[in-house]
């Protein structure tokens, strides 16, 4: 799909600065961001959306400006959009849609239409985060390869549509199966590109959360979401999360595509995981798979000035599944913290929102972090596990603002 077909521009956004006393809240960008990133990123509307900051528009990938995460829901048209190859059906093209299920560890073969996977199965809702497994890349130092995301690349929805389970289970999976491997209808320009596929192992592939989601939010799903039907990993990064599916197979071989083999994956052992990738994992390096504890303030913004009587910060913490227990809030960057409250529990694989008034403040200059636990007793790190992918940035960010 060409460029124009997809993008209404409103270009002419201007990129904030960090010492700024009138910020545009809508296009802040972190300081930590390369100067290019910085001086490239555009705020744009896709259909559907609202203003995103553009990172790169082929393909699409589009954060959701910091101010979003006050809520633990994401609204759709705040989503971020995320792709890797350029070539995206329109949505025309997709109301021919079906999805094949089968594989050489499968029993049989089927073929589903949007009614059959909406009226055929059990319908089930998760509330679950997509955060891209690069989100924050572009806060790494020294800085990494990529699309260089700051902290938007993330949301929160509520997923609905059949488990994959029961959809597995009319094709019936083998006893040898050790993975189901997907495929979608979006694809690369150029035959030198490696189509995106994926897997996952048989035992997270089965798990109950695991769904195949025609919904978000109570609304069919956006076009650059993965419209007409996404598959959904609550707890593992979105690289699992294949949009626009087409095809899931069983298979009782390990997938060895560029995006299993040689792209996502980390050091092996540097980040906990609560399911192993047995086919995938090798002795040097493991596939990226669970989402690390963390949180992000998203009211204030850095830079602002602030009302000496008090404000209130704003914000939203999550993990890959324990649920967060505790957010606390720190007023002088990290040194000392206090308890945050917490908003309503909407399930262990959602964001969970916080809020903490700071009370009267003498005036001046204050550095504002937030710092999340979970249920597991997991709690984001002072110091940036480093990585050459840029995964897994969890230090508390820092958010300077001055009380006047």
């Amino acid at each position: 799909m060409k460029r124009r077909d997809m993008l209404a521009g409103i270009g002419g956004a201007v990129v904030a600065a960090r010492a700024a006393h009138a910020v545009d809240q809508s296009m802040w960008l972190s300081p930590q961001l390369p100067e290019g990133t910085r001086a490239e990123a555009r705020l744009e509307t896709l259909p559907g959306k609202q203003p995103l900051i553009r990172l790169t528009d082929r393909p699409p990938n589009y954060e959701a400006p910091i101010s979003t995460f006050r809520t633990a829901i994401t609204p759709n048209e705040q989503f971020f959009v995320r792709y890797h190859l350029a070539s995206i059906p329109a949505v025309d093209a997709l109301g021919t849609w079906s999805l094949s299920v089968g594989g050489e560890a499968a029993e049989r073969q089927i073929t589903l239409r949007l009614d059959e996977l909406q009226d055929g199965f059990e319908q089930v809702e998760v509330a679950a985060v997509c955060q891209c497994s690069r989100n924050r890349r572009g806060l790494s130092s020294p800085h990494v390869a990529g699309v260089e995301w700051g902290y938007g690349a993330m949301g929160c929805a509520t997923w609905r549509g059949p488990r994959l389970r029961d959809v597995l289970a009319k094709v019936g999976a083998k006893a040898d199966a050790t993975e189901v491997w997907f495929d979608g209808a979006d694809g690369p320009v150029l035959p030198t590109t490696p189509d995106f596929h994926k897997s996952l192992p048989i035992d997270k592939a089965m798990a109950g959360e695991v769904i195949i989601a025609t919904t978000m939010n109570g609304s069919k799903l956006p076009h650059l979401n993965g419209f007409p039907a996404r598959v959904v990993v609550p707890g593992w990064t979105a690289t699992y999360w294949m949009k626009h599916v087409t095809s899931i197979q069983v298979s009782r071989k390990p997938l060895d595509s560029f995006w299993m083999l040689k792209a996502y994956r980390l050091p092996a052992g540097m980040f906990p995981v609560n399911r192993p990738f047995p086919t995938q994992d090798n002795a040097t390096t493991w596939p990226i798979t669970d989402i690390v504890v963390n949180s992000v303030v998203a009211d204030p913004i850095d830079g602002t000035r602030q009302p000496i009587d008090g404000f209130t910060v704003q914000g939203v913490a999550w993990d890959r599944g324990y649920g967060i227990r505790q957010v606390e809030v720190s007023l002088n960057g990290g040194e000392t913290w206090r308890p945050a409250d917490l908003g309503k529990d909407l399930g262990p694989f959602a964001f969970r929102a916080f809020n903490f008034h700071t009370g009267k403040l003498a005036p001046g200059n204050y550095v504002i972090s937030s710092r999340a636990t979970n249920n597991a007793g997991e709690t984001q790190v002072e110091k940036l596990k480093f990585n050459a992918a840029g995964y897994h940035n969890n230090v508390p960010q820092q958010v300077a603002v001055t009380a006047a």
